[in-house]
């Protein structure tokens, strides 16, 4: 079993930290192995940025992605610069409030997570919203529970409940969202 994730939006979403959880739950949650890599652009916040999260059973021997499974796109720009390295049969997951030109002749999951995260009162949160939705439509050969522990452990403690209905509400979202 080899996963490949890659998860891409601007800095400040939060894009980083979706990568580590999700190699976090691999890893320390669920006894596989997992690598994370990450890039961004020069700017602090608002320049693009992206993570690869590579999980397998088996020793990795390259750290980044070379066949992409799954993308997630939090933002036009990164669905534009990203899609590219996709194969025709990459799984790709937006929020249509973030990714508003998405006509690419396939199927595209989308979850609206920004608003989730607003629902809950605080958009800081889409990402782990996203994390939720990802795992809810993608097997990531991760339980459930090992990606919610990820989270539990990764955000700050006072923000521990708001970070987990975020993901519980972003999972649920993403087990009932069929590709549009």
């Amino acid at each position: 079993m080899k996963k490949e994730i890659q998860v891409a939006g601007f800095g400040g979403q939060g894009v980083i930290l979706s990568g580590f959880i999700i190699g976090k739950a691999a890893c320390v949650f669920a006894d596989l192995n997992a690598v994370q890599s990450q890039s961004y652009g020069p700017e602090a916040r608002g320049g693009a940025a992206k993570t690869a999260v590579i999980i397998s059973d088996e020793t990795i021997g390259y750290p980044r992605p070379t066949s992409i499974d799954v993308f997630v796109a939090m933002a036009q720009e990164a669905f534009n610069s990203y899609l590219p390295d996709c194969r025709d049969d990459t799984v790709l997951i937006i929020d249509p409030d973030l990714v508003t030109q998405s006509d690419v002749g396939r199927p595209i999951y989308k979850v609206r997570v920004q608003k989730i995260a607003e629902e809950l009162g605080n958009k800081i949160v889409t990402n782990i919203a996203m994390v939720g939705a990802l795992t809810g439509i993608y097997d990531l050969g991760v339980p459930d529970e090992a990606v919610k522990q990820a989270v539990i452990d990764s955000v700050p403690k006072k923000f521990m409940e708001l970070n987990i209905n975020a993901f519980e509400k972003g999972l649920e979202a993403g087990k009932n969202a069929r590709p549009e």
